[in-house]
This record gives structure tokens, sequence and C-alpha cells, in this order.
């Protein structure tokens, strides 16, 4: 069977995860981590994504990102994962394969949707209990994006900058996000959407991608058909 062609269109963000094969590790060290987030930045520049929130795991990686053109985001990762690779390969003098095939990915409905993406990549460490709260760990954007710590790579979506009209007010404004939790729902409909190449969003949004991509977006469900009601996603953050 033909695996499903990613959803992609220009300009629209996208979360994506790539995962370590068989779940294994991917960084080892802290050079490790600071290598990946160098070429990040550089692959980043040369395909023209804008990435607004990242999370490197153990084992696995979150970006958040906005392509400029369809081939953008796939042309990043195929850089970034050929440099990474190979890097890892010659320091600890392995062989074979490091990632777990593609990536996976979702289509991110820009208003609401957005913002509850950049919690849910940013708050995988206290999900996983290697920390109580976000800012204790180090491989993510937080620093960034709740404590205006300068980066050079990070491009702020225009729903984080309607947080606030400067830097401070809108990064503690991002801050009480934090103050209360993703609803399981949400975090659960985000983890789904990305792991089936499927959209992150309401409807509307759903029948306007479905237009312009001529495909369900989607998954479908088994059984008797049931109501289906969108997240108040507004009413969460």
């Amino acid at each position: 069977m033909p695996r499903r062609a990613r959803l992609v269109m220009p300009g629209i963000p996208l979360h994506l995860i790539q995962r370590g094969n068989n779940r294994s590790a991917c960084f080892y060290s802290q050079e490790d981590y600071l290598f990946y987030l160098e070429h990040l930045a550089e692959q980043a520049r040369k395909q023209a994504c804008e990435t607004h929130a990242w999370c490197l795991m153990t084992n696995h990686v979150h970006l958040l990102l906005t392509p400029s053109h369809p081939a953008g985001a796939s042309l990043l990762m195929k850089g970034l994962g050929q440099r990474y690779v190979q890097y890892v390969n010659r320091t600890y003098q392995r062989t074979g394969t490091l990632w777990e095939g593609r990536f996976s990915s979702c289509l991110v409905q820009e208003d609401s949707y957005v913002l509850a993406c950049y919690r849910y990549i940013e708050m995988n460490p206290v999900r996983a209990g290697i920390v109580e709260h976000p800012a204790e760990y180090r491989w993510t954007s937080y620093r960034a994006t709740a404590q205006g710590e300068e980066s050079r790579f990070i491009t702020p979506h225009a729903q984080y900058n309607a947080l606030g009209e400067t830097g401070l007010p809108r990064t503690a404004s991002y801050r009480e996000l934090f103050k209360s939790q993703l609803d399981p729902g949400l975090v659960d409909q985000i983890r789904s959407s990305t792991n089936g190449n499927y959209i992150l969003g309401g409807s509307r949004f759903e029948s306007e991608v479905e237009g312009a991509v001529g495909r369900r977006v989607r998954r479908g469900k088994s059984g008797r058909p049931k109501k289906a009601t969108d997240f108040d996603v507004e009413s969460l953050l």
C-alpha cells in the first residue's frame, strides 16, 4: 500500500515529530544538542522555513514551523537529518540509521491551535516526568518564548505576537498560559493528528484543507458515526 502523501501547505504551520529508530536515543551529550540546533538554524534559513517552537528530547524531536514552499519542511528535515546522522556516526564510531523513517506531521490551524501546539511542544519534558516546569529543561524554545532569551533562529508566529504589544508583556502573557494544563482531550488530538499526518483544527479548517488538497484530512472513525464537536480551544488556553 502506498504511503499517504504528506499534508503540507505553504504559509500554514506544521507540527512535526521525528523519533529515534526503535525509540532509541538520538542525543547523548550537550554537544549533540548544540550541533543539532546549529544545523536546524542553518537549514531553516536555507529552506525558508520559520521555526516557532521546538523541543529536543533524548529520543525524539518536536518542531513547530511554517514552510514558505511545499517542499520546505521535507528538505529541511532531510538536510538536518543527514548532517546530524553523519555527525553522530563519526563522533560515536557507529554505523547505520538513527531516525525511525519519515517524520510525522500535521497542519495546524492558525488561530487558537497554534498556541496550544506551542504549549504541547514545550511541555513535553513535564509530561515525560523529567522536570516539574518547562523552564527547568534546557532543550526547548521555552526560554525564548516565555523568558525572552535571545534566539537567532526563532520566528514568533503572529498568534504569539498578538499576546502583547512589546516583548515583556508578550512573554508575561505567554507564561500565564502555562498556569493551567492543556485539556487531555486536546493533547490526544494533537498527538493523533501528528502521528496520522492529518490536520489539527476545527471543521471549517478541515473543509478548507480538504478543498485545497482534494482528499480526507481527518482520521475516519470506526463504527456508527457520532456527532462531532470541535474543541473550544480558546477556552483552554
